[in-house]
């Protein structure tokens, strides 16, 4: 039999906590695994990037740069890949090209080896700086297609754009279905599509949300798909990957043999099975399988967040009004791909439109700039109605948004002061300045160890409380103003003006 092994991205690190738990996992349970998940022979395992960066720092009392150092010591023969959102790093706005530069510098340093990049519009414009830096320092660069569904978005445009990323130094191509839209059929065709025109190798990134999942990863591999991303069984399904001990399973004995140890990685699940008890009161509470994703093409992470705004606002009434509108919203917005952050942006609007009664009587200046061309180019042409209610006669930009940023660096550096230990600080308070700041102050203060553990727990009592408050608020059936109502995203994601 002539063999050609599946490769296999895990991603019980990153993703996969991040879509069940908040992205609550500490390094310290991360580390009650990482040599054995060091053994499996992985193509790579993602445990950085995304939302982790933020939430280390935010939730948990972690330096997320010591994350990164302490999983490279323990998984010296792996591949660590991290989620990197092109122009926007590890967070919700864009960065000036220097601090850009200067992160991607670091990471690689620290011990990343793959660079998923990838923007929120598939403007290739905000990838392709990031792409650069990586590919000069030395890194895998793995050039992301955001895959969503809409009357622009077909096999045709994604090659296209497939071939570009090829022109921008890509190493390899991957198809990033964050709501787990892609059915087996469509992944059989793309992968097919891109294996022979850009011809370069190919990953398949789903999530399990609608219940495709795992057919769909199936369907790539008899396509031809190099790696594919699964989550350890006890951390899959739902709003996570599909179970990578199945498709080990269900492709043991073809050609396409993971040649993966199974027993190695059942071992490993039982270990995760315990963690992640430990983290009962951030479940996402995601059905195992939610068709509304289907249906309204909506992420199971941003349903959730809905389902919390709608509650603090006494609306959940409005919960199906509010799924019907987001599709109509994303066409007025030119069908951006809903994921972070022009997911929250749209479901946002679309909960305003709906609570308001009345489109676009209220919206938020985020949704203005992203009509201005600040987050990049939309799919395609904004509603008229939409760009004339959101900035008048104004003229959205046409250049790479980037381009209208000044140099971060020094200013940051200044900023933060002697509370720098490094150049990784500066570029965590450059990032995130509101969260950096306080976590730099609780650090120099001695806190660390037990004391430090024990904020934490603390942080998640009152977080815990605050939701219960906000749950006691909803009973009050009262509409928001504008003046309360601008942007229910804003604290959770981080999300804030263009600055």
């Amino acid at each position: 039999m002539n063999k050609k092994p599946v490769m296999i991205c895990e991603t019980v690190l990153r993703d996969a906590h991040q879509s069940l738990l908040a992205t609550r996992m500490r390094t310290e349970d991360m580390l009650l695994v990482a040599q054995r998940l060091d053994k499996i022979g992985y193509w790579s395992i993602e445990m950085w990037g995304g939302a982790t960066f933020d939430s280390a720092m935010r939730f948990l009392g972690e330096d997320p740069w010591e994350r990164l150092r302490v999983l490279r010591r323990q998984m010296p023969n792996s591949k660590l890949q991290m989620l990197l959102r092109g122009q926007n790093l590890v967070g919700y706005k864009h960065y000036p090209d220097d601090i850009v530069e200067r992160f991607i510098v670091a990471s690689r340093r620290n011990g990343i080896d793959v660079f998923r990049v990838f923007d929120a519009l598939n403007d290739i414009r905000n990838m392709a700086f990031a792409m650069k830096i990586a590919k000069r320092e030395g890194g895998h660069v793995q050039a992301t297609i955001s895959y969503t569904i809409s009357p622009v978005h077909n096999i045709d445009t994604f090659v296209q754009m497939g071939r570009e990323l090829a022109e921008c130094g890509a190493d390899s191509i991957c198809i990033k279905d964050m709501a787990g839209l892609i059915s087996p059929y469509a992944a059989y065709e793309l992968v097919s599509a891109l294996k022979k025109d850009p011809g370069l190798p190919v990953q398949l990134h789903t999530h399990y949300t609608s219940g495709m999942g795992t057919a769909s990863l199936i369907k790539a591999v008899e396509a031809g798909v190099d790696v594919i991303d699964t989550a350890i069984s006890s951390m899959s399904l739902s709003t996570s990957q599909p179970p990578t001990e199945t498709l080990v399973a269900c492709l043991k004995g073809t050609e396409r043999d993971t040649g993966l140890n199974l027993r190695s990685i059942a071992d490993i699940a039982r270990t995760i099975t315990d963690i992640r008890q430990k983290y009962s009161s951030f479940e996402a509470g995601i059905a195992a399988v939610d068709v509304n994703v289907l249906q309204f093409q909506v992420p199971g992470g941003m349903l959730s967040n809905l389902v919390s705004q709608l509650r603090q606002q006494g609306a959940m009434d409005r919960y199906y009004d509010v799924l019907d509108e987001i599709p109509k919203v994303r066409a007025d917005m030119g069908y951006p791909p809903l994921v972070t952050p022009s997911s929250q942006i749209v479901g946002t609007q679309a909960t305003l439109n709906v609570v308001m009664n009345e489109r676009y009587k209220v919206i938020p200046e985020e949704v203005k700039q992203y009509v201005r061309g600040y987050y990049g180019r939309p799919p395609a042409p904004i509603n008229p109605e939409l760009k004339k209610k959101a900035i008048g006669d104004e003229e959205p930009i046409t250049c790479r948004p980037a381009e209208m940023l000044s140099p971060g660096w020094e200013r940051a550096k200044t900023e933060i002061g002697s509370l720098a230990k490094s150049e990784e600080d500066v570029l965590s308070y450059a990032l995130f300045p509101q969260v950096a700041k306080p976590f730099f102050e609780r650090r120099s203060t001695g806190m660390g160890g037990k004391e430090e553990i024990a904020a934490a727990i603390a942080a998640m009592l009152l977080e815990q409380q605050q939701k219960k408050t906000e749950m006691m608020k909803a009973s009050e059936k009262q509409l928001p103003t504008s003046a309360t109502w601008k942007l229910p995203y804003r604290v959770a994601f981080g999300l804030g003006g263009w600055r």
